[in-house]
């Protein structure tokens, strides 16, 4: 309290020397203490009793003058000390309250920016994520490679194609991701944008996860940065597999715009085969030499032109590869008395001698297009009546080796004008036709025509000439003996079997058929589990699938054989062995039969290699196996079914069939993906998953179908393929009806 009170008499004592100045305040401050000191001289003597002493007046009144001015200095520098702060404490606060306002306005203007700022950055946000998931949404592939070919960023369409999401793609580079193939031509492709800072195009086949094959068109462009430097490539892809479609099917409708051209021209045959066959008749009547000359004109006329046509169409057909080619037994003897008529017509017409000469060791029966070889043998006849005026024909037919094979060889030959040497690798070239003055008729397409025909027969067109002597022309076709059936009487073991397969269906049918027979079943369904199980087991026989997941039975068997002694018989479990069955014992299996299994097949597979007589041949069986495939069965499988019904109830049985049913539109359409980019081993893989399905459950005109689908060897396969394709889902589903009504009438 008394400190607050001090303080307020210093606060009053410097108010009072600023308001009356050093003067006032000196006299008033020296009066004060002169006044003060001599009180207390005069209250010091009272109290001590003494007598007060003038010279202590005197002394209080010195003492008061002398302390006064230090005293009145002493608060004049202090105030004055304290004004000058005080006022530079003033100018400090006004410099403070300004630099204050100046504050205040620029965090104002701060904040006005981070405001500004904010809501730039939410725009930017707001904005990238438009643009992400513009990109994301969008059905086109986008996708940022760097320089060095590795993956930046891409959208969900890329990733959905490749199977992969795109943390996983970052950092990866084409050959991570693409075939080694394709990888290799993205590799150049992206050197190229690099370099050249150009755009690239291009259209490939991609393949999803699920198998299924799409058609892009890919665009590459040179991404740069702010400095113009190239700092990678951003590439787009369209699908446009509906244009490659139509596309196909622009084609289609021009290929089947001459097909109609093609059956107009065959209708033209009907009046022409009149006109041959009156004028032929007319030749035997008896007419003047004129009339008889004019008769043989339109004679030779009418099979010329109906020649013309029989090139014209079957030229359309092997452009388009569409040429059927039937797969008859031709009897030997019976065409060669009917070529030996139609040598003769044309022959005698020239008064040229004809030699007909046949070999004795022909065989009984040749297996062959019989239309088509009548055809090229009778534009050969043609050709040699043609270009020559005088001598003979001669037709010959043998049998002749040539290494391990067979051939069954015609040749024609004539006396005519001879082809020059040159020449000779020319006559069969579209169009070709040798000049000169016995040459120059005709389209110049016969032997174009016969010679792909005869190629499309697997079998081959040579010719030798001698000019102005004459020319032989050799057509040589592959023969083969028709094997004998053998029977036997074979009880077959009970065996422990591994059973290698992928397929689901096809495990199950043959599992069940196999064990109903006693048998012991273990089921590997890929390549790696079939040789694990194989050498940690024992097992008396192996059904090895050819076509696996991870690798072909070829390669199964090879490692096995490599790792394993004293395996037991391997033989292949497959719908190929109709083909060829040699083809699989020099492959390294031990035999072959075919799937879907049937008792006989098997028994008799187990009676080549579990009994005494091991020496039934491989041919042999083939033969069987080919006799079982002729039971007159349209739709089904009818000896497979109802060994199947013995031990499986209807329900089962329909349930299977039900499986089919629902697998099917998937296997068609990645089916048709791999038609459309005409990816002929996709076809061939695609087709033999439908066609073991469809064995499984006994669908036999389904089999067939994607058997003929599956074998791109087969005569014209690219163009039968739509063909074939859309029979099988035209009919597919109404097979899958009457198989079910069948199966409960007979359950």
């Amino acid at each position: 309290m008394s400190l607050l009170n001090l303080k307020t008499w210093v606060h009053y004592y410097v108010a009072l020397l600023k308001r009356l100045g050093p003067i006032k305040f000196s006299l008033l401050l020296a009066f004060a203490i002169i006044s003060a000191d001599a009180c207390l001289q005069v209250i010091i003597t009272h109290v001590f009793s003494e007598e007060l002493d003038l010279a202590d007046i005197f002394r209080s009144f010195v003492l008061g003058l002398i302390i006064t001015p230090w005293a009145v200095y002493f608060l004049s520098v202090v105030v004055g000390d304290l004004d000058n702060a005080r006022h530079r404490l003033a100018s400090t606060v006004q410099k403070l309250e300004n630099i204050s306002r100046d504050d205040k306005a620029k965090t104002t203007l701060l904040e006005n920016e981070i405001l500004e700022h904010q809501k730039t950055q939410l725009q930017l946000i707001e904005g990238t994520s438009l643009l992400r998931s513009l990109f994301d949404t969008s059905p086109d592939l986008i996708f940022h490679c760097d320089v060095d070919e590795r993956f930046v960023s891409c959208n969900k369409a890329m990733g959905k194609l490749l199977g992969k999401t795109e943390d996983q793609l970052v950092g990866l580079s084409p050959s991570d991701i693409f075939p080694p193939e394709y990888a290799e031509a993205v590799t150049e492709r992206h050197h190229r944008v690099i370099e050249t800072h150009q755009e690239e195009i291009h259209a490939t086949w991609l393949q999803c996860p699920n198998g299924h094959l799409s058609y892009f068109e890919i665009r590459a462009l040179p991404l740069f940065n702010s400095r113009h430097e190239c700092i990678g490539l951003i590439g787009f892809g369209r699908d446009i597999t509906d244009r490659k479609k139509h596309q196909e099917f622009l084609e289609k409708a021009s290929r089947d715009k001459t097909t109609f051209i093609s059956t107009i021209s065959h209708e033209l045959r009907t009046p022409l085969n009149g006109i041959v066959g009156l004028s032929r008749m007319l030749l035997d009547e008896n007419f003047n030499q004129e009339q008889i000359q004019y008769l043989k004109t339109i004679h030779m006329s009418a099979i010329t032109l109906g020649n013309i046509f029989n090139d014209i169409v079957d030229l359309d057909k092997l452009d388009r590869r569409r040429l059927n080619l039937a797969n008859d037994c031709i009897i030997v003897d019976d065409f060669m008395n009917d070529l030996q008529s139609l040598a003769y017509i044309q022959t005698e017409q020239k008064k040229l001698k004809l030699v007909f000469e046949q070999s004795p060791d022909l065989p009984n029966c040749l297996y062959s297009d019989g239309t088509r070889l009548r055809q090229v043998l009778w534009n050969l006849i043609t050709n040699a009546v043609k270009f020559t005026d005088h001598g003979e024909v001669t037709i010959r037919c043998s049998h002749k080796i040539d290494g391990n094979k067979k051939w069954l060889c015609f040749e024609v030959e004539d006396t005519g004008v001879g082809i020059p040497e040159d020449k000779l690798d020319k006559i069969f070239a579209m169009y070709y036709q040798v000049k000169g003055e016995r040459h120059a008729t005709g389209t110049g397409i016969g032997l174009a025509v016969s010679s792909q025909i005869v190629e499309a027969m697997r079998g081959r067109l040579t010719v030798t000439s001698e000019l102005g002597k004459g020319s032989t022309f050799t057509l040589a076709l592959p023969s083969a003996c028709s094997p004998k059936q053998v029977k036997s009487h074979f009880s077959a073991p009970t065996l422990s079997i591994l059973l290698v397969e992928d397929i689901e269906l096809n495990i199950l049918v043959a599992r069940a058929l196999l064990e109903k027979q006693g048998h012991q079943v273990d089921v590997a369904m890929n390549g790696q589990e079939a040789i694990d199980k194989a050498i940690q087991y024992d097992y008396q026989l192996i059904l090895m699938d050819i076509q696996l997941p991870d690798m072909d039975g070829y390669e199964v068997t090879r490692r096995l054989r490599d790792t394993k002694q004293n395996l037991p018989p391997i033989v292949a479990l497959t719908a190929n062995v109709f083909s060829n069955t040699q083809q699989f014992v020099e492959k390294g299996l031990d035999d072959a039969i075919g799937k879907p299994l049937s008792l006989s097949l098997l028994n008799a597979m187990l009676e080549r290699h579990f009994s005494d007589g091991r020496a039934i041949s491989l041919t042999q069986s083939t033969h069987q196996e080919t006799e079982v495939g002729k039971v007159q069965v349209t739709l089904f499988n009818e000896i497979m079914l109802k060994e199947l019904m013995e031990f499986l109830p209807t329900s089962v049985m329909l349930d299977n069939v039900s499986l089919f049913e629902g697998l099917m539109p998937e296997y068609l359409a990645v089916l048709e993906s791999h038609m459309v980019a005409k990816n002929q081993q996709g076809i061939v893989d695609k087709s033999h998953k439908i066609k073991g399905a469809a064995a499984s459950i006994g669908l036999l005109r389904i089999q067939n179908l994607a058997q003929k689908m599956q074998s791109p060897d087969l005569p014209a396969w690219w163009d039968n393929i739509d063909d074939w394709h859309d029979m099988i889902k035209n009919l597919y589903l109404k097979d899958i009806a009457d198989l079910k009504k069948w199966i409960v009438a007979n359950g």
